[in-house]
């Protein structure tokens, strides 16, 4: 009986560290940002659906399970890659008249330009992927 306790304590310590609820809040816009994007690069889309906006269409979800197949159909190079690259920002900035700010950036991997939304939404920095360009 004892050892039954200690594993079920054990089981669920484990399991806490692991919950989603454990990432931290993002304090602006460029943590969000930041924190999504790594995410991302390092195939965890746990973390990023985290940081991710919650539309009531669902759009944001979605597009981030098609990125999440695409990523793992990767080779294990392709994914060393981008777990490996920098994040480097071009720019952070509030868009004029609207509640949002972007953020362009490129990986160092891909190099590709990316831009990205990030909304404050009941004081909670969440990354908006609905109209990219």
């Amino acid at each position: 009986m004892k050892w039954s306790w200690i594993i079920l304590f054990s089981f669920c310590f484990f399991s806490s560290c692991q919950n989603k609820e454990s990432y931290k809040k993002a304090e602006d816009a460029e943590d969000a940002g930041r924190e999504f994007i790594r995410a991302s690069l390092d195939g965890n889309y746990d973390k990023a659906k985290f940081y991710l906006y919650k539309d009531s269409a669902d759009f944001n979800i979605r597009l981030l399970d098609k990125w999440k197949i695409n990523y793992e159909a990767l080779n294990k190079d392709e994914k060393s890659g981008y777990r490996s690259a920098s994040i480097m920002p071009i720019e952070i900035s509030p868009v004029e008249d609207s509640a949002f700010y972007t953020y362009t950036y490129y990986n160092s991997y891909k190099k590709d330009t990316t831009t990205i939304r990030i909304l404050n939404v009941n004081d909670e920095w969440l990354v908006d992927l609905r109209d990219l360009h």
